[in-house]
């Protein structure tokens, strides 16, 4: 009499977040190599519901201490003359592989398979911390069918794989105790990262230095094993900005739901060219909380003020010296788009909320400053062509006894101008095309300095920009693919563009003589055409540049004009 045993089809998400078909038959207990089994299974019959159970027969088993079995097989082939049988092949084998897996997926696909985690084991880590690791498994843990635990196997290891201190993610699905029917283990293998010391360069756009900067930085990953990545890092763009930083962020710190991140800064940027002042912070900025929609910032920091020209005008002079900002800041974004440096479908959302002034200290900053930005990327169909257009607002207003007549803080208000374009940068009003950093909105003049080294005085002048306390833009971007197959295959294509915007001042009792239609009437314009060509790190592109219009102080320039942006 033969035996029959029962098996079962094993699944895995392997580091790419897919499952596969690894070892297409295991015994209930869980063995990877069936021809290792006992073949006295005293559980054959107790299969799991949720899974196809093979009954094939198994080539004859002799078994020494069955007697009464061996009489048996002997009546058997004295009433039937037994046939020569050749084993299947391996082409017969690996189809009735895929035949059983088919059944499976089809079964998964038309109907509920109910299933239960019994167990979750981890191996590999050696010196991550295993509760960091389960923090990441609550989706796996709480899945009733095998549907949702495919699912969350997928997601957690996408989640473990972004942690960046495992080289490769494993999680092997098998089938529970053969006692707990419709229950199976989830094994959790992880691979540390052999490399804790990597490097990274790219260019970016910073929101608050209106322009975009190069940046080197060292990670030191899983240095205390609660995957802390540690990093230093290295700024440096136009206008002779800079910045050195060095941070922490901590996935899971204290029961905390979300990501804590912890950086210390130093930044100095020079305006002396566009506003007569230089300025250099050195601050702390504590993450809060951080999810995909949602980002909660605290910034504490010391803010110093000079002007060495001893040339800024009035409005400028006011605000030198010292001062403390004590702030938080509420970013919601939603995007949607296909594309960062190039969206062809889908919509972007970014609503920034900044509280300045959260302090006793008569020194600190105070205002209130809210942003919008809103994009669309409509395709047309043909060459690849999409339109992009968008809309973004600001404004900022101080707060505390007097506020009416008090000036807006000067590093907060908004400035529009700078080479680079509005397509990939979201956040906020920031540019519009044409137009120098700094170089639109209301403007005022520099003090004058007497030269005595000329028998006759002469006097230096100029005008700095000085921002707005409500800032407007919008543009509108068609781009195409060029003819050249060459320039498609690389992502060179080209575009037109229109953009417009407008700052006016609201602090110091001037909203009592603000007109909307006056505003709008006032709105800057400009036009243009031009190539460009995408990068890992930037969007290159070479323009021409037609100012519609601009008023007597503003520093538009119509002509061909090379500019560089990167995603915010």
């Amino acid at each position: 009499m033969r035996k029959r045993r029962g098996r079962i089809t094993d699944f895995f998400v392997d580091t790419a977040a897919r499952f596969n078909h690894s070892h297409p038959y295991l015994s209930p207990n869980g063995n990877s190599d069936s021809e290792n089994q006992n073949p006295n299974n005293d559980h054959d019959d107790q299969r799991p519901s949720n899974v196809t159970v093979d009954d094939e027969p198994e080539p004859d088993e002799v078994d020494d201490d069955g007697a009464e079995e061996d009489e048996e097989d002997e009546d058997e082939d004295d009433q039937e003359p037994s046939l020569p049988r050749n084993p299947l092949s391996e082409e017969a084998r690996l189809r009735a592989e895929k035949s059983k897996l088919e059944n499976l997926v089809h079964r998964m696909t038309t109907e509920r398979v109910d299933l239960r985690v019994h167990d979750v084991l981890i191996k590999g880590n050696t010196k991550t911390k295993e509760h960091l690791i389960e923090a990441e498994l609550e989706g796996i843990k709480k899945a009733t069918t095998m549907q949702e635990l495919l699912q969350a196997a997928g997601i957690a290891n996408a989640k473990l794989q972004q942690l960046e201190v495992f080289d490769s993610v494993r999680i092997t699905l098998d089938s529970g105790p053969p006692e707990l029917p419709g229950t199976a283990n989830v094994i959790v293998e992880v691979v540390e990262t052999k490399s804790p010391i990597s490097g990274e360069i790219g260019a970016y756009t910073k929101p608050a230095a209106r322009s975009w900067t190069a940046e080197g930085s060292v990670k030191f990953k899983n240095l205390l094993g609660y995957g802390d990545l540690w990093d230093g890092s290295l700024a440096y763009g136009p206008s002779q900005t800079s910045e050195l930083s060095a941070g922490v962020f901590l996935p899971r710190f204290k029961g905390f739901l979300t990501p804590v991140t912890a950086r210390a800064f130093l930044l100095s940027q020079d305006w002396l060219e566009f506003s007569s002042y230089k300025e250099r912070m050195l601050g702390l900025s504590l993450g809060l909380f951080s999810s995909k929609h949602h980002d909660l910032v605290y910034n504490l920091g010391w803010r110093t003020l000079a002007d060495p020209s001893q040339m800024a005008s009035r409005s400028i002079r006011r605000q030198l010296g010292h001062g403390l900002l004590s702030s938080i800041k509420y970013t919601f974004k939603i995007d949607r788009r296909n594309s960062t440096l190039r969206p062809t479908q889908g919509y972007s959302f970014v609503s920034s909320s900044h509280i300045g002034g959260i302090s006793p200290d008569h020194r600190s900053m105070r205002f209130l400053r809210q942003e919008f930005d809103l994009r669309f990327a409509v395709p047309f169909g043909f060459y690849h062509a999409a339109l992009n257009f968008g809309i973004s607002a600001g404004v900022i207003f101080p707060w505390g006894t007097g506020f009416l007549n008090k000036p807006s803080s000067l590093p907060e208000r908004f400035f529009l101008g700078g080479d680079f374009s509005p397509v990939c940068t979201v956040g906020g009003p920031t540019t519009v095309w044409g137009f120098k950093t700094r170089g639109l909105g209301p403007t005022e003049p520099r003090r004058h300095v007497t030269d005595n080294s000329s028998d006759e005085n002469s006097e230096s002048s100029g005008r700095d920009s000085i921002g707005g306390d409500l800032a407007v833009s919008a543009f509108a971007d068609i781009s195409f693919d060029l003819p050249l197959r060459w320039l498609k295959e690389h992502g060179v294509h080209g575009h037109i563009f229109a953009g417009a915007g407008n700052l006016a001042k609201l602090t110091e009792n001037e909203f009592r003589n603000f007109s909307v239609p006056k505003f709008l009437q006032s709105f800057r314009s400009s036009v243009g055409a031009g190539v460009v060509i995408p990068t890992k790190f930037f969007r290159l592109e070479c323009n021409y540049y037609y100012i519609l219009k601009q008023f007597e102080h503003d520093r538009g320039k119509t002509g061909f004009r090379f500019s560089i942006s990167a995603p915010s």
